[in-house]
C-alpha cells in the first residue's frame, strides 16, 4: 500500500469528523460526577471513548495544520500548538479517568471527588498532586488554542470557514461555565463537536494538490494568490 499526502489528508479528515461525533456522543445522558459513577461499566466506556477522542482530534487538527501550514501563519502554529497541547493533556486526563480513578473509589473517596471536582472548574478541598497544573494547562490550551485556531482557519480560507468559526466560538464559550449552571456543562459541548465534524468532512473533500499524488504543481499565479 503506498501512502500519499492525500491519503493522510483523508485520514486526518476520518478522524476529526470521528472525534467530533464521540465528543457529542459521549454527553448524551452522561452519568453524574461523582465517586458513585466512577466505578461503573459506563464511567469505563465513557471514558475510554474521551481518551480515544481525544487522539483521533489530535490527529485530526494535525492535518488540518499541515493541510494550510502556510496559510495560517504564526496565528496558526501557535493556536495549533496550544490545541494539540490540550488535547494531549486531554487525553492522558481521561487515561486516569479510566483506568486509575476507578481504582481509588474505594480507597480514596475524597481523593476522587477532589479531582472530579477541579475537572468541572470547582475548587479541590485537599491536594490532588500533579493533577492540578494538567487540568489548569489542558483548559488553557483548549480554551486559548481552540479559539486561536479556529480564527487561523477562518483566516486561511481552506477549509469551510463556518465550522472555522463554529471552533473558535464553541472553545471560548465554554469560559461561561464558570457562571452558568452545571446542566450547561453537556450542551456547550456540541458545538466544538460540530465544528470538528464539518472541518473533518472538509479537510477530507479538499485535498492538496502535490506532485506526489500525480498532480499538477501550482502555477505562479496560484502560488502568489495563496500567499
Amino acid at each position: 500500500m503506498t501512502i500519499t499526502a492525500t491519503g493522510l489528508t483523508r485520514a486526518a479528515g476520518i478522524s476529526a469528523a470521528i472525534a467530533g461525533l464521540l465528543f457529542i456522543g459521549v454527553q448524551v445522558n452522561h452519568p453524574p460526577m461523582d465517586v458513585s459513577s466512577v466505578t461503573t461499566t459506563d464511567w469505563a466506556v465513557r471514558s475510554t471513548a474521551k481518551a480515544l477522542m481525544a487522539a483521533l482530534a489530535l490527529a485530526g487538527i494535525t492535518g488540518m495544520y499541515l493541510r494550510q501550514v502556510r496559510q495560517t501563519g504564526i496565528l496558526g502554529f501557535i493556536g495549533y500548538s496550544l490545541f494539540a497541547a490540550g488535547y494531549l493533556l486531554m487525553l492522558s486526563i481521561e487515561v486516569v479517568a479510566a483506568t486509575v480513578l476507578p481504582s481509588l473509589a474505594h480507597t480514596s473517596p475524597t481523593y476522587v471527588n477532589d479531582v472530579l471536582a477541579v475537572a468541572f472548574g470547582g475548587t479541590a478541598t485537599h491536594g490532588i498532586g500533579a493533577m492540578q497544573p494538567v487540568f489548569v494547562l489542558s483548559s488553557v490550551g483548549y480554551l486559548a488554542g481552540g479559539c486561536m485556531f479556529g480564527i487561523a482557519l477562518f483566516r486561511a480560507r481552506v477549509l469551510a470557514r463556518w465550522a472555522a468559526a463554529l471552533l473558535a466560538a464553541g472553545t471560548v464559550a465554554t469560559v461561561a461555565l464558570a457562571v452558568l449552571p452545571e446542566s450547561f456543562n453537556r450542551p456547550l459541548a456540541v458545538p466544538t463537536g460540530i465544528a470538528l465534524i464539518g472541518l473533518g468532512i472538509s479537510l477530507w473533500r479538499n485535498q492538496p494538490a502535490t506532485v506526489g499524488d500525480n498532480q499538477q504543481p501550482p502555477s505562479r499565479v496560484e502560488y502568489a494568490a495563496a500567499r
